[in-house]
């Protein structure tokens, strides 16, 4: 007779060299989703984006920076944001398009910021 099978716990702790079950990756990516820094893109959950930030921690970063210079009132392109020299030297420098977004609505949702159309795309004015 075959040897039983060890249990999900077992194999937590004692995964065989360079191989972890695919339990223990669906704990720490499940884990990952309630803490908010993982998002499944599909239904079958074999896709999904980790985030370094969640957007409303992102959209916190970037309203400080508003705050702290003086912006608040002003219009800024989401290029200038994530690329402009003012912001060189901030942690959301950089930051991809899409989670620039949703940071910003984040923002929105807290009536601190409202996206805006502009002649050359998109951009965000800050309250």
């Amino acid at each position: 007779p075959a040897p039983p099978s060890p249990s999900v716990g077992e194999r937590l702790l004692n995964p065989r060299p360079g191989k972890l079950p695919l339990e223990s990756i669906q704990v720490v990516l499940e884990e990952r989703r309630k803490n908010g820094n993982l998002e499944w893109l599909d239904k079958n959950k074999t896709s999904f984006l980790i985030m370094w930030r969640r957007p409303e921690e992102w959209g916190r970063l970037i309203y400080q920076w508003v705050s702290k210079n003086g912006f608040t009132n002003s219009v800024f392109t989401l290029y200038e944001l994530a690329s402009g020299d003012d912001t060189e030297n901030e942690e959301f420098h950089g930051l991809d398009e899409t989670m620039l977004l949703r940071a910003l609505q984040a923002l929105q949702q807290e009536h601190k910021a409202e996206i805006i159309t502009l002649d050359d795309g998109r951009g965000v004015k800050f309250f």
